[in-house]
């Protein structure tokens, strides 16, 4: 864990370096990635049933090998406590109708010359997501990104998910009948997201692939993007807490460590304007990694990306944040509003003391799927919009076209292009 004062004298030097730290894959995940994808794209199944026993020791051969069928995963739905079961059933809802209420509208109007114009939405043909398996099995990444493909209109939606010596995650299997899967394949990594992209004999090709995964499936959906559309290349984890000293340590220090859990490369940030919460925040990581269950992995995430920065004022807080474009922001503060108001690039905020981003990642609503790498600057989190498509269109009458057209006739013939202007020009008998 690195300690940085806003007033030490090489302060913004240290501060820019752990900016532009991109903690994502390297050149030899790039150039694995490149080579499974061209086998999935050249041998199709027969690469997926070799990647399949390699990686996962799973032998791909009779279609149950291949398949998770719909009554599977009805069968685990039904056999979930009643606890999961309901909890796994508020989430479903919270998501969908936050979602619901993203639906872009149609545009249809006829502006003042008679020129009739406007767009249309419609949903793409299918979708893949992209389920981690293994230890890494989240039910909520998979509602995350199913409801809303559901909630756009998606008719045809594809799971991929590995399945280590066969073995699937019950809970992710009642997650995707919650979430009304059409397809769902025991098949995972970056040769999964390939069968997506490019189709296989068994696997049909779909329009966009979302859903979060190591780096090589990061690395793979980087790659594959333009054959496919995505929602983003997402890197590890991220959060920074904005706290001021009206905080309990306890709560700051288990926030830190929620994204810490995740992997070693995960990034945990405070910023706060009080030494002595910094301290004792510090000292309540401390305490908490003897008790946690993933103390390794949050172990090894916080001592070598773990951040506290220790400014004058909390006023200094939004520029930092900005810089960092992080994930997800905690506002732990008198007034989080005041700072949200100064701030422009985040993934995810969570406003006040007793919204934990772990709230987020499940049951909130909006969705947890989020730009990681500082590319909150440009990018959104996963919503409707990535599962549709909107096509523009145009209805002129003669006098629409009477009145505009001279003027693309004379911009056409400025650019070199005689025929865009012909085009126009026989309409217009000139």
């Amino acid at each position: 864990m690195q300690l940085l004062r806003t007033t030490d004298p090489d302060f913004d030097k240290k501060f820019r370096r752990i900016v532009r730290d991109r903690r994502e894959s390297d050149v030899d995940v790039q150039r694995d990635v490149a080579t499974i994808l061209n086998e999935v794209r050249e041998r199709g199944d027969a690469a997926l049933v070799e990647y399949s026993m390699r990686f996962d020791d799973h032998r791909l051969t009779t279609e149950d090998d291949w398949r998770i069928s719909a009554e599977t995963c009805k069968a685990a739905y039904e056999a979930l406590d009643p606890a999961l079961n309901s909890a796994l059933n508020t989430a479903a809802q919270r998501i969908r109708s936050y979602h619901e209420n993203q639906l872009p509208a149609d545009r249809d109007y006829t502006d003042h010359i008679g020129m009739r114009l406007g767009a249309r939405w419609l949903p793409v043909d299918a979708a893949g997501l992209y389920v981690p398996g293994g230890r890494a099995a989240y039910p909520s990444s998979l509602l995350m990104n199913a409801i809303p493909a559901k909630v756009a209109g998606v008719e045809r939606l594809v799971v991929v998910t590995p399945t280590p010596k066969g073995q699937t995650n019950p809970l992710v299997l009642a997650a995707a009948h919650i979430a009304g899967v059409d397809e769902m394949w025991r098949v995972g990594g970056a040769q999964a997201v390939a069968a997506l992209a490019y189709g296989t004999d068994r696997i049909k090709r779909v329009d966009v692939v979302t859903g979060p995964g190591n780096a090589w499936v990061a690395e793979a959906k980087r790659q594959l993007y333009g054959v496919v559309g995505i929602d983003m290349v997402a890197g590890p984890s991220e959060i920074l807490v904005i706290a001021d000293a009206n905080n309990n340590p306890e709560w700051i220090a288990a926030d830190l460590l929620s994204q810490a859990e995740h992997d070693p490369t995960s990034q945990s940030i405070l910023i706060t304007d009080s030494e002595a919460l910094a301290r004792q925040v510090g000292d309540a990581i401390d305490l908490a990694l003897m008790k946690l269950a993933t103390a390794k992995t949050a172990k090894a995430s916080w001592d070598a990306h773990g951040l506290i920065v220790i400014v004058e004022s909390l006023d200094q807080a939004p520029a930092l944040s900005d810089r960092l474009a992080a994930e997800h922001v905690e506002l732990m503060v008198d007034d989080p509003q005041a700072l949200f108001d100064q701030m422009r690039h985040a993934g995810s905020v969570f406003l006040g003391r007793h919204t934990p981003e772990a709230v987020g990642d499940y049951i909130a609503g909006p969705n947890h799927v989020l730009p990681t790498g500082r590319r909150a600057r440009f990018a959104s989190g996963l919503s409707v919009l990535d599962f549709m498509k909107r096509t523009s269109f145009i209805d002129a009458s003669d006098a629409a076209l009477a009145a505009i057209g001279p003027a693309a006739i004379r911009l056409a013939e400025a650019e070199g292009l005689p025929a865009h202007a012909l085009s126009i020009a026989v309409r217009l008998n000139k």
